[in-house]
């Protein structure tokens, strides 16, 4: 077989990684991934004279093989569509058909099932003038190639694959920077809900949370003290797990996060989120040391949403897959943001992320934006914008504001558990629509906190936290408060103060810079 080397296109930087052999090539699939996949079809674009590893694509098996030829053309038009928009048309592609033996079956009856499925792949190839260079079936620890027809390359009882970590290729991918996180399953695993559906408390608690909140969140003025309830107590619990000891071993950090996050916190944060602008807000958790405990959150606030609240978990795991993108992990960010999509496939949100992931964009554009939402609240605080959240997101507001007969369009709606759905509703279309309130057309009226609102005094670890504060509040600060703090207390955090979330700049919504019409906004369902 023709050599291919390991160095994407958009990383031509890195050091390359050469294999000549199918089980060198099926060694260096986890290092092309950062995972090992389970139950998956993957297909990687080849560009140039020698086989340059590009684009990716990951997809799971349909159980039904009646399914494999329209998941096959989908999955091998995503690749060629956007590898050509990046990079020219692939000179090849190498498919990798990955399963492991169930109940009395061996690796070789895998292969022979998968098959069809292989040549499905090589059919809706051909057709988009795209030849498949090599198709490779991993299962049972060997793997066979469907192109090869030399039985002393490819024997018919396939080719033994080395142990994980032991190859040639995983030393030169250890040299190269490459890492493996392991399975996919295991990954998603950290997100998921437990098989059994978790501790029935949970879903007894968000049966509450929802009772009491989602009244609460239709109202404009009510929705202000629901988000500011919900950012304080994030803050506490992002505190809380950035005080926890070190727990190297994923499965037991996670099970001592979720014993560290209580049951009632954990429903009034997940419900919250459903918010969009509080989801946003949330999203500016994003670096220095709040990001890893606030990674921790994420995850363990997804795994809570079990049975009729599984498309919550949308707004936990979109976060997930945001922190882990701007932390620098992107292989857990596509993971978490993939499961995201698969709890609500609606969730713009996700989409948006995902696809800026995908294309390679760098996270610190968005980073950027989220810091400078922070500093456009700190600035209408100190301008004595207390009343008023948001303005700077309505389009004519210097002109004197929207109409009247366009508040409805300020409408937004907050999703409903899927047990509380009549039947055809989708998860992305139901909810409850929020009314624009008394306090004007659209605009949502906030209580000043105690303290002043907008002033920032006397915040301190949950600095913000209060029904005046805008930007989420710092949960980890050093000892003797922020540099400045005077007499009244420590500083609170640059930028605080009242407002609408990042949303009003950032380009990963749907909700006010989608379509727009003349003299105010379409409505719209969820970000």
């Amino acid at each position: 077989m023709s050599e291919h080397t390991n160095t994407t296109p958009t990383d031509s930087d890195e050091p390359g990684v050469t294999v000549r052999t199918h089980t060198e090539l099926a060694d260096a699939l986890p290092y092309l991934l950062g995972f090992q996949p389970d139950e998956s079809l993957v297909l990687v674009a080849l560009h140039g004279s020698r086989g340059r590893f590009g684009g990716r694509v990951t997809v799971g098996i349909p159980t039904d093989p009646a399914d494999w030829a329209v998941v096959a053309d989908a999955v091998t038009d995503a690749l060629v569509t956007g590898s050509t928009r990046r990079h020219g048309l692939p000179e090849g592609i190498v498919a990798f058909l990955c399963r492991e033996p169930g109940p009395g079956e061996n690796g070789t009856t895998v292969m022979e099932y998968l098959r069809p499925l292989a040549q499905h792949v090589r059919l809706a190839a051909g057709a988009r003038d795209v030849p498949v260079v090599d198709a490779l079936c991993l299962s049972d620890h060997r793997c066979w190639s469907y192109c090869c027809p030399d039985p002393a390359c490819c024997p018919p009882e396939g080719n033994a694959q080395k142990p994980p970590g032991t190859s040639a290729v995983a030393a030169a991918a250890a040299y190269a920077g490459m890492t493996v996180r392991g399975s996919l399953r295991a990954m998603q695993r950290r997100l998921l809900p437990p098989d059994d559906g978790g501790d029935p408390k949970w879903t007894t608690a968000l049966d509450t949370a929802c009772a009491n909140l989602l009244p609460r969140l239709v109202d404009e003025r009510e929705a202000a003290e629901v988000a500011e309830q919900t950012l304080t107590t994030t803050a506490d619990l992002i505190t809380r797990l950035h005080r926890l000891p070190q727990v190297r071993d994923p499965k037991a950090a996670d099970a001592c996060d979720d014993r560290a996050i209580g049951i009632a916190e954990a429903a009034t944060v997940i419900v919250g989120l459903q918010d969009r602008e509080t989801r946003d807000r949330a999203a500016e958790w994003m670096e220095g040391p709040l990001a890893p405990p606030a990674l921790r959150l994420w995850r363990a606030l997804a795994r809570r949403c079990t049975g009729a609240y599984d498309e919550y978990a949308a707004a936990p795991l979109a976060l997930a897959g945001w922190v882990a993108w701007s932390s620098g992990d992107r292989t857990e960010a596509r993971v978490a943001l993939a499961l995201a999509l698969r709890a609500d496939p609606d969730y713009l949100f996700a989409l948006l992320l995902h696809h800026a992931c995908d294309e390679g964009l760098a996270a610190e554009s968005i980073r950027r934006v989220l810091r400078r939402a922070g500093k456009d609240r700190g600035r209408e605080a100190a301008a004595g914008g207390a009343g008023v959240a948001g303005t700077a997101d309505v389009p004519g507001r210097a002109g004197g504001g929207e109409s009247e007969g366009t508040s409805s369009s300020r409408r937004r709606r907050i999703p409903l558990p899927s047990a509380l759905r009549t039947a055809g509703q989708r998860g992305g279309k139901a909810g409850v629509p929020r009314p624009s309130g008394s306090g004007g057309p659209g605009v949502r009226a906030v209580k000043p906190s105690g303290a002043g609102a907008g002033a920032g005094a006397g915040a301190g670890a949950g600095a913000g936290a209060g029904a005046g504060a805008g930007r989420p509040p710092l949960p980890v600060r050093p000892r003797g408060g922020w540099p400045g703090a005077g007499s009244g207390g420590p500083r609170a955090p640059h930028g605080a103060g009242l407002g609408r979330g990042p949303s009003g700049q950032l380009p990963l919504r749907s909700s006010r810079h989608g379509r727009r019409r003349q003299g105010g906004r379409v409505p719209k369902g969820r970000g």
